[in-house]
């Protein structure tokens, strides 16, 4: 009987024992719930209460109470919460990364402490415009960028920074080529100019290099010829044919003459005409004055004008002058005597319309 009364009280104990272990369990299994739960609601959820994808943007003299505030702009006061959670525990405060963030409609707050802690950036596209001096370049390219004008200018007009890559202060301005690039905010003046220096590079196959020599050119004399002809017409089935008159010209050893040259050297982009009082002025870009080409480019050419210079129209012309019917393209001659019949039908129509200078 004793045995028995053992054997009962043991299994009173076992099944107590598995009651007990059952309801931890369960305590446990709610707990477990519940902190996901919570979790998934500081952590997981979309942090982004506006329904569109936002930018943030941290400088280099931001600390962690500013980066809170850009944050909470565009932050569920949830996320916020558990966004300040990971940044305490993770020590961000002493470890910043500048730059430009995104926070797109699904991105948690553990995503984005995540990109924050490691520095992963969104880019953004900068479009490289074509225009004729570095002030206008640096103000128009960082327009977007962390980096204000004044210090990609200088960095552009440095002689020993350009040398880095290859170029001078004259030529710098033909690395960047037009187009649109994809670059992160914060991206340095020399590493904007060393983006620009391999873009080129990249450009300038060995293909188009051998071309360019044919033409007796290097890379940057082509550049600077294409500039030119950039100047010249917008029309791109005649941009070989003015391609194809200058290189015959550089070949005779002729003056260029380029009316584009003498504006440059003047500043004087606005002319409408280039009168004989202007062809005087003492400038090495004045082709009136000096022989060959100028010392750099007036402007950074797009890809379709350095491809019309290294595949030039062949013709024996020597002079163009523009239409009479002021359509924008050009009359080509070959002799001094056509052109000044050109020129004249061309000076007649100006005077008719009243245009002077």
């Amino acid at each position: 009987m004793k045995k028995e009364k053992e054997k009962k009280t043991k299994k009173k104990k076992s099944a107590s024992k598995k009651k007990i272990l059952k309801r931890i369990a369960i305590a446990l299994g709610a707990l477990i719930v519940i902190l996901g739960a919570g979790a998934w609601y500081f952590l997981f959820s979309a942090m982004n209460d506006t329904g569109k994808t936002q930018y943030i943007y941290i400088d280099s003299d931001d600390n962690i109470d500013s980066v809170y505030t850009k944050v909470a702009t565009v932050s569920k006061g949830r996320c916020m919460t558990g966004f300040k959670l990971l940044a305490g525990s993770g020590k961000y405060a002493s470890n910043i990364h500048k730059g430009r963030y995104a926070i797109d409609e699904k991105i948690s707050a553990y995503r984005f402490y995540q990109k924050l802690k490691v520095g992963e950036q969104t880019p953004l596209n900068v479009t490289v415009p074509s225009v004729r001096t570095l002030d206008v370049l640096a103000g128009r390219v960082t327009k977007k960028l962390e980096m204000d004008s004044v210090t990609l200018l200088n960095a552009l007009s440095d002689p020993s920074i350009c040398a880095k890559y290859g170029t001078d202060t004259a030529n710098v301005i033909g690395l960047f080529l037009p187009e649109t690039y994809s670059m992160n905010w914060d991206v340095t003046a020399e590493e904007l100019i060393s983006r620009m220096k391999k873009e080129s590079d990249k450009y300038w196959t060995d293909e188009r290099k051998s071309q360019a020599q044919a033409q007796g050119l290097t890379p940057a004399e082509a550049v600077t010829l294409a500039s030119i002809v950039a100047e010249e017409t917008n029309n791109k089935e005649e941009k070989p044919s003015v391609a194809g008159l200058y290189l015959n010209r550089l070949k005779i050893n002729m003056l260029l003459q380029a009316d584009p040259t003498v504006k440059y050297a003047l500043k004087n982009f606005g002319a409408k005409r280039v009168l004989n009082s202007m062809l005087t002025v003492d400038n090495p870009y004045n082709t009136y004055k000096y022989a060959g080409l100028p010392p750099g480019p007036i402007r950074n050419p797009e890809r379709v004008n350095i491809d019309a210079v290294l595949s030039p129209a062949q013709h024996e012309y020597l002079y163009m002058c523009a239409k009479e019917t002021f359509d924008g393209t050009h009359n080509f001659a070959k002799t001094m005597a056509e052109h000044q019949a050109n020129a004249r039908r061309y000076t007649q129509a100006l005077n008719e319309r009243g245009i002077k200078k």
